[in-house]
């Protein structure tokens, strides 16, 4: 008797929602204030509320001493609800 498949818990994530996510974070240092910089930073999280993006950004003010002029986001999600097909039954040849 075949073994049932495991779900890739990628595969899971994506199906709850998460999709590939781009932020850019645009910063001034205290001692360059004249200079802009920026922080790029590609990761996967959850639209709309951004979970992991929210954290980095909390953890921003608590430790750097950067002020956070900008941050832009991307989002694209991985699997659409149209893209998946539940299979109802599964046959086997031998």
């Amino acid at each position: 008797m075949p073994r049932a498949s495991v779900p890739d818990p990628q595969f899971l994530k994506m199906l709850s929602g998460y999709g590939l996510t781009f932020a850019e974070v645009l910063y001034r240092m205290p001692d360059h204030p004249a200079l802009l910089q920026t922080f790029s930073w590609q990761f996967e999280d959850l639209a709309p509320e951004y979970p992991r993006l929210r954290r980095f950004l909390n953890h921003w003010k608590r430790e750097v001493e950067a002020e956070i002029r900008s941050v832009r986001v991307m989002h694209r999600g991985l699997i659409r609800p149209a893209e998946v097909r539940l299979v109802r039954e599964i046959g086997y040849l031998n």
